[in-house]
């Protein structure tokens, strides 16, 4: 007993003597030598705010006010169209006429005015009989189409109600950034209003391949339907008229357009206060930043757009704009590409000014330039869609006359005579026409009967073959 007694005892003291040896030598050595590194990692209070990132304290977005503002304003729309079905073996044997049937195409529109005028795409109620609109709160009331522009895509529809309807106010849609937050609100399969939120993924974007067209494309969930609905920001208001998808299926794939809502409001203002869009134009011509002739130039990588020429008679020639300037703002708005310049250019009038910052000899200037009427660079003509040729084009291929044909949709031209994108008309009835002055005094003076009066046409075509052809 003595001797297990003993052993404890010595185990005992062999424990306190081993653990006080740790702690006066071996543990005393390894706290200063930690406390004698450079490096020392560093502890966030709970109460810490990051101030090098708004990452952390940035709150999750909340929409409900902006839904709340928007579908009630947002509608169904309608559009009765009657066509004509294929004749029956019967309707041939008896000699009767096709059957017209109705067909229904739906889509949405924003209520912009409390006194009932209406928003919607120019593809939603093309060819239509007549219009419905049923309300969020599925009243139904038959609309009125006041106007439309097919460039643009956009209509204006006004129904008569009683009482006030709620209304989108419209925002600005340059001041819209990328990143930022917001709702597609619409009636895609006919539903009542619908919300969806997103981000504005870009701006000016041109699906055409034309540099003709200036969306905001963003990533909210768009459908068959929501044409003609509202892209709304954060705080209610109406940037853009949904318009188009990107899509192999025909179903939303992640990308959506919409018409900024500058464009669309001033669309409206002009179809409102004249009937038809008034078109404000620089005057100029771009030099393509993909073509051969930029790229041979090294200026196909320029922040900005690259005046090629620039056409006489314009607001942009009387105010000092020169072939190679290059366009860097338009009134402090910054432009990269043509779809930028384009899509400003189509919220303004003619005779409005215009401040364009420019680049020349490395050197920046601000130039204020009056915008002229479109019909000084381009018109309307018996279906065709008529342009001035560039200077620098006439003096490279030696004309002296000619306009070119920029879009052809008479299909009696175009059948018959093969006359297409890219010809150049030279003569009409023996007259020289040498700009679109030309072609607007031969429609002024034979109006809607101007293409009964042409008997002879001379023109160019795109393999520079000089044509002749006359009418009997």
């Amino acid at each position: 007993m003595k001797k297990i007694l003993t052993l404890v005892f010595v185990s005992m003291l062999g424990g306190i003597i081993a653990l006080s040896t740790y702690t006066l030598f071996i543990q005393k050595e390894q706290t200063m030598a930690f406390e004698n590194k450079q490096e020392q990692p560093q502890f966030l209070n709970a109460n810490y705010n990051a101030k090098t990132s708004t990452l952390l304290t940035t709150e999750v977005p909340n929409f409900i006010a902006a839904a709340e503002n928007s579908i009630h304003a947002v509608v169904h729309v309608k559009n009765t169209t009657l066509v004509t079905g294929s004749p029956t073996f019967q309707d041939l044997f008896y000699g009767k006429q096709s059957q017209k049937r109705q067909q229904i195409g739906t889509g949405s529109g924003v209520i912009i005015s409390p006194d009932g005028y209406i928003i919607t795409n120019n593809h939603v109620i093309a060819g239509s009989s007549s219009i419905s609109i049923t309300l969020n709160d599925n009243r139904v009331y038959d609309a009125q189409l006041i106007g439309t522009d097919e460039k643009t895509d956009i209509a204006l529809l006004k129904i008569d109600a009683k009482e006030e309807l709620p209304a989108i106010a419209f925002g600005d849609s340059d001041n819209a950034k990328v990143g930022e937050w917001v709702l597609a609100v619409g009636n895609p399969f006919n539903l009542t209003s619908t919300v969806t939120a997103g981000i504005i993924s870009a701006k000016s974007r041109d699906l055409s391949g034309s540099y003709s067209q200036s969306f905001i494309q963003t990533d909210a969930a768009v459908n068959p339907g929501n044409s003609g609905g509202a892209l709304v920001n954060s705080s209610g208001q109406l940037i853009g008229i949904n318009t188009a998808i990107s899509s192999q299926t025909g179903s939303y794939i992640g990308y959506s357009f919409a018409v900024p809502s500058n464009i669309a409001r001033k669309v409206i203002q002009d179809i409102i206060e004249f009937g038809d869009v008034q078109e404000g134009v620089l005057g100029v011509s771009i030099l393509n930043r993909n073509s051969k002739e930029a790229i041979e130039k090294g200026i196909n990588e320029i922040q900005g757009v690259y005046i090629s020429s620039v056409e006489d008679n314009s607001g942009a020639k009387k105010s000092g704009i020169k072939d190679g300037d290059i366009i860097k703002k338009l009134d402090n708005v910054e432009i990269s590409k043509f779809s930028d310049l384009s899509g400003y250019l189509k919220t303004k009038r003619p005779n409005d000014v215009v401040n364009v910052e420019v680049l020349r000899d490395n050197e920046v200037k601000t130039i204020a330039v009056t915008l002229s009427k479109s019909d000084i660079i381009s018109v309307e003509f018996i279906d065709m869609e008529l342009r001035n040729l560039p200077l620098k084009f006439k003096k490279e291929n030696n004309l002296t006359e000619g306009v070119l044909v920029q879009k052809n949709e008479n299909a009696y031209l175009y059948r018959r005579l093969g006359i297409r994108p890219g010809y150049i008309i030279t003569k009409i009835n023996d007259i020289k026409i040498n700009t679109v002055q030309d072609i607007s005094k031969f429609t002024k003076k034979y109006g809607s009967n101007a293409q009964d009066k042409i008997y002879k046409l001379e023109f160019i075509d795109t393999n520079k073959r000089r044509k002749e052809v006359i009418f009997e």
